[in-house]
Formats: C-alpha cells, sequence, structure tokens
C-alpha cells in the first residue's frame, strides 16, 4: 500500500530534509571509496574526501548535444566501470508514483562527445538505461521491450519484440512497483553478453475501469490492470538473452508461475548463475533459487516457511569469494542477518539477541564488521550499530548515545567516510561529513553538534508516552499538547493513526506532532494531537508484534488504538472525552472507519481519507500478503472491513477520497456510502474529481483539502480549553 501519502503531512519537514539532508537521495560513490559524483550548476563533478576538492567531471560544455544552446538537465547519472564514460537521464515524466522513464544521452569523457541512446525511440520512453560492465553498449527498457545499443550510438536492435501494454518485459505491472517496489526489471551478466529480465504476462489481468467526468463533454474511462484480492496475479517469469542473438533462454523455476511471485533476481558475482526468490501466493514459503543462465536449470537451496508472511529480500550480498551469501530473516523471533553457504547447507546467525536489524547500511568483509541500524532500546528511534560479520562479535552502538531520535548513514565503500544524518522531534534534520575510521566530523564548524547549538528548541516539546491497555500491552506513542497548557482544565483530543503494517507513525523524527492538513496551529488553538503504534506497525519490535496482525487487520489493530485511547482519556483529567476525534489516510483511513464504527463511544469525530472501506477491493498482493488469500473463507475480510460496522455510526463522519484514484478506488467510497445510507447514517463526503491517492492534482487541491479538514474539525470538535 502506498505509503508517501504519510510524508505529506509536514510539507515544511520534506523541504527541510530535501535541503539539509544530502543522504536523503544517496551518496553517489566513486569506486575508490574516497570521493563522490553530484550535480552542481547544471554540471557533474567529483568530490574528493576530505577536503571536498572538487573537480569538473561532465562540463556543462559536454552536456550541450551539437545544434543546441543549452545543455541537457541532468536528472540522475552513471558511469561505467572505467568511469570513461557517463550515461545522463533527463527529460523525466512518470510512470503511476515515480518519473521512471525519459531520456538518456551517453557522455564520452575520452572523445569529449555527447549522442543520444535510443533517439529513434518516442520521447520519455526509455527506462533504467543501464552501461555493460565491459563499458561497450546500453540496455534499456522502451514500451515493455528490451533493447541493446553500442556506446556509439550504432549497431541498435531489440532483445524482446513481444511486448504489448500488457505483456511485460524488463520492468513490471502496477501491482509488482506497488507492492514489492519492482520497477528496474534487468540485470546485465557480469561478462556483459547477456542479460537476465523479468517478463511479467499481465494479458489475463481484469481492468479496474476509472471514469473521468470533467475533461470532456462526454466521459471516458481509464482503464488499470489490478488483480483484486481473491484474482490470480500476472504470470511472473525470468529470461536471460543472448545480446548476440537476441535469443531467450526461460530459467526453469519449480512451480506454477501465476500462483508465485519472483520479487527478487540478480547475478551471482563472478560466474554465469542466477540468484532469485520465489514466494508463495500467500507469501508465507520463500525459496531461494541459484539458476544456471545457460541450461535454465534452477535448484532450491534456501527454503522458510512461515506462519504469517515473508518479506522481499534486500539485494544479496556475498562474501567469501562468493562462496556465501547474505539473508535478512526473522524467523527466530527478530530480524537478524544470516549467512548461508552456497549450497544452503551452512547457515550462520551474525546478528544475536533480542533486538531488531531494521536494514544494513554496509559489509566490510576486509575488517569483518557488519554496520545496519537498530534500536534495541527504543522503538521510536534509529541508531547505527556494528558487529562481527563472523558472528562472533558483540553488538556495539556506533551513533554516540547523547543524540537521541533517528538517524542515518551513507558509508563509503571500504568504511572511510560517510555521510551522517540526524533528526528527532525536537531537532531539524542536520548532516554531517565524517571519518568513519575515526568517528570524528571532518571540521567541527560542520559537526552535527556544532549544528545543533544554533537551533533553537521548541518551546512546546512533543512528549513521547508508553501507555498500556487493559490487554496488557505496550504501545509506544507521541502527545503534542497546546500552547500555555493547563492541567486543570479539558482539551479536545486528536488522535492520528495509520495501524496497518506498511508505516510507522509514532518514530521520533522531526516533523512528528504537526499536522500538515490542518489550516493553522493544533497546539495554538487548543488541541491534543497524540499519535501510537499499535500491534502490526512496522517497528523494531520483534516479528510477533509485527505479525500479530496476520488475517486480523481491522480487529487486532483497530483494538489497541481503542483500548490505548480509552486508557489515556480516563488515566488524564485534562483529556475531554466529549471532544474525541481520529483521522487517517490510506490504511489509516480504513483505521479511521473502523474506530468510527467499532467504538462509537470513544470517538465523536473522524475524518476518513481514501480509505479501504471493503477489503475485498484491494490489490491481491498486499491484502493477501496480511490476511490470507480468500480461500476457502473470506470471514477474515469481512471481519476487518469498516463496511461491516458501518449501521454503528453515532458520531460526526467526514469521508474523502479522490475519484481518479488508482491504488484505493473510489469504489471503496460508494460501496461505503451504500451501506451507510441504507443503515440512515447521515455523515459528510468530498469526492475530488480525478485525483489520485495524493489528492495532490489540480489547482487549488492541497489549498481545498486543508481548508475541508480543518473546518469540519473545528465545527464537530471544538478547539480551545474549558
Amino acid at each position: 500500500m502506498i505509503k508517501y501519502f504519510l510524508f505529506r503531512l509536514s510539507i515544511i519537514c520534506i523541504a527541510l530534509f530535501a535541503v539539509c539532508d544530502a543522504n536523503a537521495q544517496g551518496i553517489n560513490w566513486a569506486k575508490d571509496g574516497n570521493s563522490y559524483y553530484q550535480i552542481s550548476s547544471g554540471e557533474i563533478v567529483l568530490v574528493t574526501l576530505p577536503k571536498n576538492d572538487k573537480k569538473t567531471v561532465v562540463s556543462r560544455g559536454l552536456l550541450t548535444p551539437a545544434g543546441q544552446n543549452n545543455p541537457i538537465a541532468v536528472r540522475s547519472f552513471q558511469f561505467s566501470a572505467d568511469g570513461t564514460k557517463a550515461l545522463i537521464y533527463t527529460n523525466s515524466k512518470k510512470v503511476w508514483r515515480y518519473d521512471t522513464r525519459g531520456d538518456y544521452w551517453l557522455a564520452d569523457l575520452t572523445n569529449n562527445k555527447i549522442i543520444q541512446i535510443g533517439k529513434d525511440k518516442p520521447a520519455s520512453s526509455l527506462m533504467f538505461a543501464k552501461i555493460s560492465p565491459d563499458g561497450t553498449k546500453v540496455a534499456y527498457v522502451s514500451k515493455h521491450n528490451l533493447y541493446v545499443e553500442n556506446t556509439d550510438g550504432s549497431g541498435a536492435k531489440a532483445l524482446t519484440t513481444d511486448g504489448t501494454d500488457r505483456m511485460i518485459n524488463g520492468t513490471f505491472d502496477w501491482v509488482y512497483e506497488e507492492e514489492f517496489d519492482c520497477r528496474d526489471g534487468f540485470r546485465w551478466s557480469p561478462d556483459s553478453k547477456t542479460i537476465a529480465y523479468w517478463q511479467i504476462d499481465a494479458t489475463k489481468i481484469k481492468n479496474f475501469l476509472m471514469i473521468n467526468n470533467t475533461d470532456s463533454i462526454y466521459p471516458y474511462t481509464i482503464a488499470v490492470e489490478y488483480p483484486k484480492v481473491g484474482e490470480n496475479p500476472s504470470a511472473c517469469k525470468v529470461g536471460v538473452v543472448n545480446i548476440a542473438t537476441a535469443k531467450t533462454n526461460w530459467l526453469k523455476v519449480p512451480g506454477d508461475n501465476i500462483q508465485h511471485y519472483i520479487p527478487r533476481m540478480q547475478w551471482v558475482p563472478n560466474s554465469n548463475e542466477i540468484i532469485l526468490q520465489q514466494l508463495s501466493r500467500e507469501q508465507n514459503e520463500s525459496k531461494v533459487f541459484l539458476c544456471d543462465a545457460n541450461s535454465g536449470a534452477a535448484k532450491a537451496i534456501y527454503t522458510e516457511s512461515a506462519k504469517a508472511w515473508i518479506d522481499a529480500q534486500d539485494e544479496w550480498k556475498w562474501l567469501a569469494e562468493d562462496k556465501e551469501f547474505t539473508i535478512l530473516s526473522d524467523k527466530d523471533g527478530w530480524n537478524h542477518l544470516y549467512r548461508i553457504s552456497r549450497d544452503g547447507k551452512k547457515q550462520t546467525l551474525v546478528t544475536k539477541g533480542n533486538y531488531d536489524v531494521i536494514d544494513i547500511k554496509l559489509i566490510d568483509e576486509k575488517n569483518n564488521y557488519v554496520y545496519f541500524m537498530a534500536s534495541p532500546n527504543n522503538a521510536t528511534q534509529k541508531y547505527l550499530f556494528k558487529t562481527k560479520l563472523d558472528g562472533k562479535g558483540k553488538l556495539e552502538q556506533v551513533t554516540p548515545s547523547i543524540l537521541p531520535g533517528t538517524h542515518n548513514y551513507d558509508i563509503s565503500p571500504g568504511a572511510a567516510f560517510a555521510r551522517h544524518t540526524y533528526n528527532s522531534s525536537v531537532v531539524r534534520p542536520i548532516a554531517e561529513w565524517m571519518n568513519f575510521t575515526t568517528g570524528t566530523p571532518f571540521t567541527m564548524d560542520g559537526s552535527i553538534t556544532t549544528q545543533l547549538s544554533k537551533q533553537e528548541a521548541p518551546k512546546n516539546k512533543l512528549e513521547f508516552f508508553k501507555v498500556t491497555t487493559e490487554d496488557g500491552v505496550e504501545l509506544d506513542g507521541w502527545m503534542k499538547k497546546p500552547d500555555n497548557f493547563n492541567p486543570d482544565k479539558k482539551y479536545p483530543v486528536v488522535f492520528y493513526v495509520y495501524g496497518e503494517p506498511a508505516s510507522q507513525t509514532a518514530a521520533d523524527t522531526y516533523g512528528a506532532g504537526m499536522n500538515r492538513l490542518y489550516a493553522g496551529d493544533m497546539a495554538k488553538d487548543g488541541y491534543i494531537y497524540i499519535s501510537m503504534d499499535n500491534r502490526g506497525a512496522p517497528v523494531p519490535k520483534g516479528a510477533i508484534w509485527r505479525k500479530s496482525i496476520y488475517k486480523n487487520i481491522g480487529v487486532l489493530n483497530v483494538h489497541d488504538q481503542a483500548m490505548a485511547a480509552k486508557k489515556l482519556l480516563a488515566t488524564n483529567s485534562f483529556m475531554d472525552k466529549d471532544r474525541v476525534a481520529v483521522w487517517g489516510w490510506s490504511g489509516g483511513g480504513s483505521s479511521t472507519l473502523n474506530l468510527m464504527f467499532q467504538y462509537p463511544e470513544i470517538y465523536k469525530t473522524g475524518i476518513a481519507i481514501a480509505a479501504v472501506g471493503n477489503q475485498l477491493t484491494y490489490d491481491n498482493i498486499y491484502q493477501e500478503r496480511y490476511m490470507g488469500t480468500p480461500f476457502p473463507s473470506k470471514e477474515a475480510y469481512i471481519k476487518g472491513s469498516p463496511i461491516t460496522y458501518a449501521k454503528n455510526l453515532k458520531g460526526n463522519l467526514l469521508y474523502i477520497h479522490g475519484t481518479g484514484d488508482d491504488n484505493v478506488h473510489y469504489q471503496n467510497a460508494e460501496m461505503l456510502i451504500n451501506e451507510l445510507i441504507k443503515n440512515k447514517k447521515v455523515f459528510q463526503l468530498m469526492s475530488y474529481p480525478n485525483r489520485t491517492h495524493s489528492i495532490s492534482e489540480g489547482e487549488g487541491t492541497s489549498e481545498h483539502l486543508s481548508l475541508t479538514y480543518t473546518k469540519f474539525l473545528k465545527d464537530n470538535c471544538p478547539p480551545g480549553a474549558r
């Protein structure tokens, strides 16, 4: 389920991250690990650390094609392995969520010339172009076919020719992209002679039709291939195409290619083998295969099963001269890193203890260390830790403990340097360049410590708390109290919820406690603003916490939120039980509806945005992952869906949805509306014509949404002390 809407909650915070956090897009490190590339004043420069010496590598002159007056605008870039060629991405356009199609130009630094790649293809139609490891060719996808040409622009040819809107080579359909984060769908072989690629056959996926009533006198439909719960997924297979012959050899991965997913695939270094992950339809069985690219033979070398779901793997890292690879698994109850031998017979637990590895930042095999983000003692925060890569070391915290909050690191190859970023609920995002070996910043003027001394502490700090429900479940949360708070008075309470496995809301990050949708200042106006993470939220509290929501979305998460709210209201006399509101977006909108319908005695006002009203309408990969397939019974889906409880509405409800939402379809709104009408429940509706899941398109949309949200909240849950 789409996550970016959560980050829209504070547009100011996002802007600050873009300015302050050079790590936001990742550092484009050079191979030596002592320098990095960046775009500066329209040119590509190489910055050498630690003195930050800058050298122009691709000049504006070189970026100006023959016959043109202006250089091309660099969206992103990549260098050939020998550093003599730069592939420039420009003129980018969106494909669903991200601008993954555009134009590519190849800058030859040796001959000081630039040519367009795929110049015979339609403008902005190329996707994921990559230079071959030997630096002689460029491959790319256009219109769902895979192409290759020489780096001088000659010899262009199609490697696949059967691509259509529904037969997809080298990239993915809507649901693979949305739920597995799959976009770039091909990989060059180490010897540059072949390319491994995904083929998605969506020809049997039904269209979901959205209607556009506003852009012409006669309305028209917009078709999106969208596999709903219970519908078969697209068939998926992996092929290896020979560059010279354009012939594809399909990998013989066992199992029905419709009832299984292949979310991850890559070449084994220095070999003619491919490693891939296959997930069962319910995503509770994962198999890792080694495949011979010549014969197509596939051998399962690692299998894992779970009662709930198993996540798609991150990229495998190869160790011990490519005799071992890494996986992340929570099979022992905590998310940990393992080393697996090439034949799968030996498994070594690397990270040990009652904590979750959040993500791996660097594997430094030379020095026998792995660096990773974790937070053993506070699930709202994030720090860098390390341990021995052979599994024989203790857990060591790298981040200074005097900086509580959320940290991130982009570490150079070889672990010589790093970009360290830091923020918290009271600290605006700041960053420092550091000597990673010594753990010290390059200069004290640029250090996080120095920058912190220049920031003003907020006058009304966010408060973090823990609340234990009557079921004995402890939730983390934050609370923003009104300015000039008086504990002897009563204030309205607004709960912000998400509640599903896609996102955490109660993290100690800058922007926590801010509500982008509120037109004004909630604390100044006299609201108490609260958010909590229930069981099922993706926080580092272990597998039992995260996966207890399996087949219980809409029940367990909603119960946790309601019982925690009940406890807070009962134990804090300054909270006005008659003025309690709740709101959320997408999965949070679903939680809002369920809270309003299932616990009307607690929540008096609700604002639900882009909500899944009926879980049977959502896509199969997300919903079946967390709820199981609806075979043989749909009981769990019905039990967790808001429409099942709509008849219980007592409070004030505002429902908001975009009619052009390709993710959570407007169908959900109409099904819910029918149920509310049938039960004679009065509510308010705000539909946004042709707006997507973000409800951001069109002049005035964001401002209107904010004004609508704020007026409804103030009218039905009035602000201020009493």
